[in-house]
């Protein structure tokens, strides 16, 4: 396990995490994508805890007694759940621990998985809807009016900020589209 900075937040390899659970321990690990993504596959032993609704609090207070022990955070790649192990340090814990690469490394790495029904990913949503937004602003630019181009630059002004910030606010709306939700949490 490795240290992140000064946050205090760890990190730990899907082969490190494969280690522990070789050795029977309770480890308890929550994936932080949505509940579209966590439906599609998970580690067999993760609990979806969306980023947009969570809540460290509320998380440690149902861990019984537990507060003190690892929390394993896992989302596709890992930045989503390097950004909750933020949240959860910032609220004062700890021990919390970003499994690196994701889900996507821990399938690579033979962890076991649960699969369900396959969805559209959220990324591949966002380039969806960006590229028909870019086209739909070329295309009134070229035909009505060149105002339109603005909706071209608009798009790709939040794909750049996306970029650098590593926050897109188009898969975050996206996110809550009728599409990407799940009527059973507890999938």
């Amino acid at each position: 396990m490795r240290s992140n900075d000064s946050k205090k937040s760890y990190s730990i390899s899907p082969q490190e995490l494969r280690e522990l659970q070789d050795r029977e321990e309770s480890l308890e690990i929550i994936d932080v994508r949505t509940a579209v993504e966590f439906r599609e596959h998970h580690l067999d032993t993760a609990k979806n805890r969306p980023l947009d609704k969570l809540d460290p609090n509320e998380i440690m207070d149902q861990r019984n007694g537990r507060k003190t022990e690892p929390l394993y955070v896992i989302c596709r790649s890992g930045s989503r759940a390097e950004k909750a192990c933020e949240k959860f340090v910032e609220c004062g814990y700890e021990n919390v621990v970003n499994v690196e690469g994701g889900t996507q490394a821990c399938e690579s790495s033979g962890l076991p998985m649960v699969y369900g029904r396959k969805a559209v990913s959220l990324e591949r949503q966002v380039r969806i809807a960006a590229g028909l937004l870019v086209l739909l602003g070329t295309i009134l630019g070229w035909q009505i009016h060149t105002g339109y181009l603005l909706l071209s630059g608009f798009v790709g002004a939040g794909l750049t900020f996306a970029g650098i910030t590593d926050t897109c606010g188009m898969g975050m709306l996206l996110a809550k589209m009728p599409w990407n939700k799940v009527r059973n949490t507890n999938v």
